[in-house]
């Protein structure tokens, strides 16, 4: 498999050679597969968002390089424009970016700047608006601010789609959502990744989402990367996830309760599917 980001001793200091200067990154080695789902996780201050402005450059890197699809994007006669069409963005709490008077304009403007033919902006608007369940006719004139917070979120998600970006990276895509409006938004990322074959980086401190999205599943801590594997891997190693202040998914520490408890249960368990069929299993 083919890698789509790559990183070479990527380190990155804030403020250098001031008072203030804290290193936030430290000789990141790493290797993005096309088409894979990442998750990116570790404590606050861990280094997880500036690792991910890196990736479309909106940050150079103090020392090292960062590649993608095997061009150095530090370079500076690298067009940056068509690395971010390249590279999706979304930060937390998206739909504070919303500004447009209605759904169609707001999800047009990314394309419209790409100057295509208002035709082809049309096709793409449609097209994303599809992919997040939002029936163009019904939508199409709102204004974004009359939507939920859920819809407002997929509005926002759906401009970036329209730009047609071959990596898209999530900052904490369900912050602030509620438990129906987070699960319809995994489900539609799940859908659409998997459908179109995007590499999606997910930055979350949500480790039910991570658990049920990720293909695999990296750890910082202190600007450096400690662990990396499948989430199943990772989720297993429940003492040393405490030790670095990380959790595990609620249904894998029900497991591990149940056998302190002296009920014999599986503790790889890490969605909530594995846990219903172990449960039905045990109580059979």
């Amino acid at each position: 498999m083919s890698s789509i980001i790559r990183t070479e001793n990527l380190s990155y200091t804030y403020l250098a050679s001031t008072p203030w200067e804290t290193k936030a990154l430290k000789n990141i080695n790493l290797e993005i597969n096309r088409g894979e789902i990442l998750g990116l996780v570790g404590p606050t201050g861990s280094g997880k968002t500036t690792l991910a402005l890196h990736f479309n450059g909106l940050l150079i890197p103090s020392t090292g390089k960062v590649f993608i699809d095997n061009i150095d994007i530090s370079r500076s006669d690298v067009d940056k424009k068509k690395i971010r069409q390249k590279v999706g963005m979304i930060f937390q709490y998206p739909e504070h970016q919303l500004f447009e008077e209605t759904v169609f304009d707001d999800i047009a403007f990314g394309p419209r700047n790409l100057k295509l033919p208002e035709n082809e902006v049309n096709k793409r608007v449609q097209e994303a608006m599809e992919l997040m369940n939002l029936e163009f006719d019904t939508y199409k004139n709102r204004s974004p601010f009359s939507l939920s917070g859920g819809e407002m979120r997929r509005v926002a998600l759906a401009g970036v789609l329209a730009m047609k970006p071959e990596v898209l990276v999530m900052d904490e895509p369900t912050a602030g959502l509620d438990p129906g409006g987070r699960e319809e938004l995994l489900g539609k990322i799940d859908d659409f990744c998997r459908n179109k074959g995007l590499t999606v980086i997910i930055i979350s401190h949500g480790m039910e989402e991570i658990a049920s999205l990720a293909d695999r599943v990296i750890i910082l801590d202190e600007g450096e990367i400690i662990a990396s594997g499948t989430p199943r891997e990772i989720f297993l190693q429940e003492r040393w996830l405490k030790e670095h202040h990380l959790g595990i998914p609620d249904y894998t520490r029900l497991m591990f309760l149940l056998n302190l408890r002296g009920i014999k249960a599986r503790t790889d368990i890490i969605t909530i599917e594995e846990a219903k069929e172990e449960i039905m299993r045990i109580w059979s």
